[in-house]
């Protein structure tokens, strides 16, 4: 009895002083791994604390053709790819300055659909970009919103990816069968 644990990571003091909103004797077992089934359920951590983004490819009237998850702090351009691959006949792509990349840029102009996505602050070379199209990306957001009026899509209750998705696939029919 009372001997160490191996790989428990040696003793350790608990500090009082530390922030009252954190709980000193949080962690998983045995060192900092991951709980089982955590990895792949689209939560993230971020600034604001743990949340997960929906991405969202819509058509002129606001209406979503394709949703995918990720955790809080992934980066949407990967995810901009994939749903750019999704645009079907589309001419003109809009996006916010998170999906700015040379990458996407090429991909979107070898299918002749246009890029309307401003450039970063900190690109070298300014881009130009339809300001007048750009206006007209307050629809998705306007859709995102809409589904957020749901109770169940704002603050996710569900813990497994899958069924969250099912839960706004369901309020995406909802709201394409309401516009």
């Amino acid at each position: 009895m009372g001997a160490a644990v191996s790989r428990a990571g040696g003793a350790r003091a608990i500090r009082r002083d530390t922030d009252a909103r954190l709980d000193a004797r949080q962690g998983t077992p045995l060192g900092g791994r991951r709980k089982r089934g955590a990895r792949r359920q689209a939560i993230g951590r971020s600034r604001g604390g743990r949340n997960t983004k929906i991405h969202a490819l819509a058509d002129a009237k606001g209406r979503f053709l394709s949703i995918i998850l990720s955790g809080g702090e992934a980066n949407d351009y990967p995810l901009g790819r994939r749903l750019a691959r999704r645009a079907k006949g589309a001419a003109k792509l809009l996006g916010d300055k998170a999906y700015d990349g040379d990458a996407l840029r090429h991909e979107l102009k070898d299918r002749s659909i246009e890029p309307v996505i401003p450039g970063k602050s900190n690109r070298k070379q300014r881009l130009r970009f339809d300001k007048q199209a750009y206006k007209l990306r307050h629809r998705i957001e306007n859709g995102i919103c809409r589904l957020k009026d749901f109770r169940r899509i704002a603050t996710r209750y569900d813990k497994l990816a899958r069924n969250f998705l099912a839960s706004v696939c369901l309020v995406a029919a909802i709201v394409w069968w309401i516009l």
